[in-house]
Parts: structure tokens; C-alpha cells; sequence
């Protein structure tokens, strides 16, 4: 994100916010305290506001898509059976369960159904097959694991890897199973038949859930090239319902969330769909995104807010004009990645007012949110945190001859760290080792502790941020994290490939870092196969993950200290006529093998004539 002169907050700007401010006060009192649920024995998280917002509109839309709609009341008792009929099996509080369903209406319910049990749902990514998915699986050690019948396939061929037993693997059928709950195949168990007898009260052991309780496993990159699951909990939802329902957003029973984000990622299932249970609001969701599809479904919903990504505002901007652009009952927006040069493009053309950009990460401890509807902005955070310097090469916060780190100077870049304490406790990971390695001690005085993002900010005045990048082993595609060393490890158990280097470079007018690896075959060129090549990378790599650039090297550079030149291969990128003789080759959109980059094939990337 480059830096405008114009991005910077003046106190011309702050004073004409001044009315909304005094407006949002309210709530956000309300909100805040709402938020910040201390007391470890007061009730509180996913299912208990759930049943809450039951109450508040029982019969208002709760989850829509399609032509199912269904009340907050059908779901809370849809749940309730489910929850009822899982306790009864011997799942309970603490007890970690796989879910491994796409976006549709049975994945909120089993979440549900499991955060009513105190149970911990292990939310896999839809995308992953094979070593990463038996990875994920096990990393946590689930005691059952509950199954989308879309996913029956990549299941099936990891089951024998995993140790679930089969009276706990339970199916759901890829269809209305609220109406009809279909037949499972010989091996699984119908999770909705089973429970369709159960009790539809609330499960007391809602009641017994509690802020340090866990809700969920969310998968986040890890710099040893698998998965790391990042601990969420309850009392975290009811930081993050809060704050984006409440204070950012201001929902209500006559709102209507539409998603089409995935929901096993914490920007779809915690911030929009917890922003629609703190509101009692509407739910609707869609399968998999579609740019041409997305405003008729917003119609369809009578949808007054949307969660976005960077990468689906840039496809809605892509679409041809249309008279109804603009005809529908949008105000409001919340996600991440919008960039500066589409913020304006997309507010004017779409007619949204509100554009709520936000900065969060799920292993994270710290969330910005624009409340005031600045422009180029993820808003600012009630939390503490710190710009600081770091090294360009490593990544790593610098120092200073006293020991502590340095903070930089308003609108310069620096490095984001968020302090650990009772305000903002760091949840971690489910590996204790992993978490040690983003807490840094004795930052600015002795005895501190600070969580290190690995993402660089700017400070543009009054509190106010804007992202620049990420930093080390991660780079974001396509709305998801990609692990450097995951590409790195299997480009590397190719035959014919001796060393890999992966890293994200720019495309213009993308958002993101799209996937490029410096590879040195094993003997020569020559020996390479591109178009096997990609086919072997697709068939084990989650789509986004698959690298759209290679550039050949005879010989990897390090330096003095035998890391590999990121920074300089990042900066290179893909133009070959700054790698010094390295071909360079690019996977085109709608070919199945990768092309050798000339001059022309540059230009016509750079020009935007393939669209990535």
C-alpha cells in the first residue's frame, strides 16, 4: 500500500466526524462492555449469544442460502438436537471434533452444536488434501471428526492415516438435510438422522461455557510448512462479535449479512457471522464466490452488509457496468485488503457508504476496525501496540544499543506489535513452542511482553492505521495465507528438483502477493516437464498455493550466513530482464503447463491482459 499525502488524518478531518462520533458513543460504550467478558465464571460466548439473539428475534432469518431460510429459533434447535445427541455419544467440554464441511447452512449448525457442548471444533480448510489434511487432522487429535459429503473423497483417501474410529466419524449429506437428511454410506454415521430425536432445549452446558473456555481451531500458516491452529476462544467471540457487530457496525434484527468468504477462516465465521448473531441480523451465505452471481444474491437477501476480501472487490470492479450497480439496500462493508486505488472506485460505483476495514489476525491478540468511515484505512484499535523498525532481510524488529526496540516516526512503515496483558490476552496456538516464538520480552521496559504480527503498518495520524505488507515465511493469495515452506517442501519431493525457493511477488491490479518459486533442477532444464510440473503442484497444494511463476536458477545464492536472497528474488520478480539470464516461466490463466516469459508475455501480464 503506497503512502498518499492525502491518506493522513487531519483535525479538519477528525471535526467533521465529530456528529458521528458523538453518535457512536453510546454503542460503543455498550459494546465495549459487552466485549470485555473478564469474569471466569459469568456465561458467556458462541452459544450463549446465539440462544441470546434466539430470543431477541426467534423468528427473524438467522441462515440463509439458496432456498433454505431458516428462524434464529429453527437454528438454535436444530442445534440444541445435534448438541443433545453429541453429549450423548460422550463428546463434552474440551473434546477437540474435525469439521470438514464446505459453506452451507450444516457447517454453522455443527459449530454451533459444539460450542453448546463446550467442545472444540477443529475447522479444516476445504482446500487441503492429502499429507496437509492429515497433518491438520492430527495435529490436534480429534476425537471425531464430522464430514460434508463434498469432501467425502478427500477424506477417504487420508481416513486410514488419521485414528478416528468410525462410531465417531459422522456424515452429512451434501443437501437441504433439514428437511431431508439423506443416507449415509456404509462406514458413517448421519449425524442429522441420529440426532433428529434428541431434545431441542437448550443444553445446560451452554450455560456452564465460559471466556477461557475454547471455541475453535483456526488453521493459520506455519513457518515449518504445515498448518498451525491458532486456539480461538470463547471469550475472544465475545470480544470480536462486539466489536464488529456493536461498535462497528451497529447491527440489528433488519440487517441482513451476505458471505460469501470461507467459514473456516475467522474473517467469515468470527466477524461476519458474529456480527449478525450480536445483531440478531440475518445470515445468508454462498457455497463458493461468484462475481457475476454476487449482486443478484445481495438482492435476493435484502442484504444491507457484505464481508469482502481485497480479491472480491477487485472481481465485482472487473464485472461490465450495470444499471443496477447501485439497486440494492447495501450500506455497509466489512473485511479486509481493500486497496487504496479501488477504495474510491468501489464506494462511488456500489453506492456503499460504510467501507469497515479491518485488520485482525486469528492467532492473533489485537483488531483494528475503521468505525469512523475514513477512506485507505483499517481504522484504529482500543488495544495497545507499536510500529517499530525492523530488518529488511530478516524481518526481524531491530534493537537499539539499550536493548529495546525503536518506534517510528508517524507515516513511516514499521513493523506492528500488540502488548500482551489482561486487556489483550494472547490465546497462542495448540503448540506451546509456536507461541513462545511470537512473544517478544522486553520491548520498551523491562518485563513487557508484546505479540509480533509479522505485518508492517503505517501510522497515519489520530490512532489510525494502514497496512502495508507481510513479512517472513507467509504471503496472502487469493484471501488465503500461503506458507513459503509448505511450497518450498513440495516442490522439493519432486524428482527432478534439487532446490526451491517460494515467495510472493506483485501483480498490478491484484491484491495480494501471487506465488513464484526459484527452483535448481536436480540436472538440467531439460529435464523439466512444465506441464507435469504444475500438474504434480495442483494435485497436492490447495489451488492458491500452487506457485503461478517459476524462475530456473543453475545455482540458489545465500548469504554469509546461508539463507536464502528473498528480498532480492522478490524485487526481481518476474521480468526477465532483471534476473540476469534466468528463464523465467508463468502458469496463464486457462493453460495446463507452465510458458516461458518473453518480453511480450511480460507486457501482456503487466497490462493486465491475463487475469489472475
Amino acid at each position: 500500500m503506497r503512502h498518499a499525502p492525502s491518506d493522513t488524518i487531519t483535525w479538519g478531518m477528525m471535526l467533521r466526524k465529530l456528529p458521528m462520533i458523538a453518535k457512536a458513543i453510546p454503542r460503543v460504550v455498550k459494546g465495549m462492555k459487552a466485549a470485555n467478558v473478564t469474569d471466569p465464571t459469568q456465561s458467556c460466548g458462541l452459544g450463549w449469544t446465539f440462544e441470546q439473539a434466539t430470543l431477541r428475534n426467534p423468528d427473524g432469518p438467522a441462515l440463509m442460502q439458496g432456498d433454505v431460510r431458516l428462524t434464529y429459533a429453527q437454528v438454535n434447535q436444530w442445534a440444541n438436537r445435534i448438541g443433545h445427541y453429541l453429549g450423548g455419544q460422550g463428546i463434552g467440554k474440551g473434546d477437540v471434533v474435525a469439521v470438514f464441511i464446505e459453506n452451507r447452512p450444516e457447517l454453522l449448525v455443527t459449530i454451533l452444536a459444539l460450542a453448546k457442548v463446550g467442545a472444540v471444533s477443529a475447522l479444516l480448510n476445504t482446500a487441503q488434501t492429502r499429507d496437509t489434511l492429515i497433518h491438520s487432522i492430527n495435529l490436534v487429535a480429534p476425537v471425531a471428526i464430522v464430514v460434508g459429503e463434498e469432501l467425502l473423497p478427500a477424506f477417504a483417501a487420508v481416513r486410514e492415516q488419521v485414528s478416528i474410529g468410525a462410531q465417531r466419524t459422522w456424515f452429512v449429506a451434501d443437501q437441504d438435510t433439514y428437511s431431508h437428511p439423506g443416507i449415509a454410506p456404509e462406514g458413517y454415521i448421519n449425524l442429522i438422522s441420529a440426532s433428529a430425536d434428541a431434545s431441542s432445549d437448550n443444553p445446560p452446558s451452554s450455560q456452564q461455557i465460559f471466556c477461557n473456555d475454547p471455541c475453535f481451531y483456526i488453521y493459520t500458516s506455519g513457518t515449518t510448512g504445515l498448518p498451525k491452529a491458532g486456539v480461538f476462544k470463547h471469550g475472544r467471540w465475545m470480544r470480536s462479535s462486539a466489536s464488529f457487530g456493536m461498535i462497528a457496525l451497529d447491527m440489528s434484527p433488519e440487517d441482513v449479512v451476505y458471505c460469501t468468504l470461507p467459514l473456516y477462516h475467522a474473517t467469515g465465521l468470527c466477524v461476519c457471522w458474529g456480527s449478525a448473531v450480536n445483531g440478531a441480523a440475518g445470515f445468508a451465505i454462498r457455497r463458493k464466490f461468484s462475481a457475476s452471481q454476487f449482486w443478484s444474491d445481495v438482492r435476493r437477501y435484502r442484504a444491507t452488509t457484505i464481508g469482502y476480501v481485497g480479491e472480491l472487490c477487485r472481481y465485482l470492479v472487473d464485472q461490465p457496468l450495470s444499471a443496477d450497480d447501485s439497486r440494492h439496500d447495501v450500506r455497509k462493508m466489512i473485511g479486509n485488503g481493500l486497496r487504496p486505488g479501488a477504495w474510491a472506485e468501489f464506494k462511488g460505483r456500489f453506492a456503499v457508504e460504510h467501507i469497515c476495514e479491518l485488520y485482525a489476525a486469528s492467532d492473533g491478540n489485537i483488531g483494528f476496525t475503521n468505525v469512523l468511515n475514513f477512506d485507505n484505512t483499517i481504522g484504529f484499535s482500543l488495544m495497545a501496540w507499536e510500529l517499530v523498525a525492523y530488518d529488511h532481510d530478516s524481518g526481524e524488529p531491530l534493537r537499539s544499543a539499550d536493548g529495546f526496540m525503536r518506534k517510528v516516526d508517524k507515516g513511516e512503515e514499521g513493523l506492528l506489535l500488540a502488548r500482551i496483558d489482561e486487556k489483550a490476552p494472547l490465546d497462542g496456538y495448540t503448540d506451546p513452542q509456536k507461541t513462545a516464538r511470537v512473544v517478544l520480552h522486553d520491548v520498551f521496559t523491562q518485563g513487557d511482553r508484546y505479540f509480533n504480527t509479522g505485518d508492517l503498518l503505517r501510522n497515519i495520524g489520530f490512532g489510525h492505521a494502514q497496512f502495508v505488507d507481510r513479512l517472513g515465511d507467509t504471503y496472502r493469495w487469493k484471501g488465503e495465507n500461503v506458507s513459503t515452506t509448505e511450497v518450498e517442501n513440495l516442490l522439493l519431493q519432486h524428482p527432478h528438483i534439487s532446490e526451491a525457493v517460494a515467495y510472493g511477488v506483485e501483480i498490478p491490479n491484484t491484491n495480494g502477493r501471487a506465488g513464484m518459486a526459484a527452483i535448481t533442477p536436480a540436472e538440467s532444464l531439460a529435464t523439466l516437464d512444465f506441464a507435469e510440473l504444475l500438474t504434480f503442484a495442483r494435485e497436492r497444494l490447495p489451488s492458491y498455493a500452487v506457485p503461478l511463476f517459476l524462475r530456473v536458477k543453475v545455482k540458489m545464492e545465500t548469504t554469509g550466513t546461508f539463507k536464502y536472497q528473498k528480498t532480492r528474488l522478490k524485487n526481481e520478480a518476474f521480468d526477465p530482464g532483471q534476473t540476469g539470464g534466468d528463464p523465467i516461466y508463468a502458469w496463464l490463466p486457462g493453460t495446463q503447463t507452465y510458458s516461458r516469459v518473453t518480453e511480450q508475455v511480460l507486457a501482456e501480464i503487466l497490462n493486465g491482459k491475463h487475469r489472475y
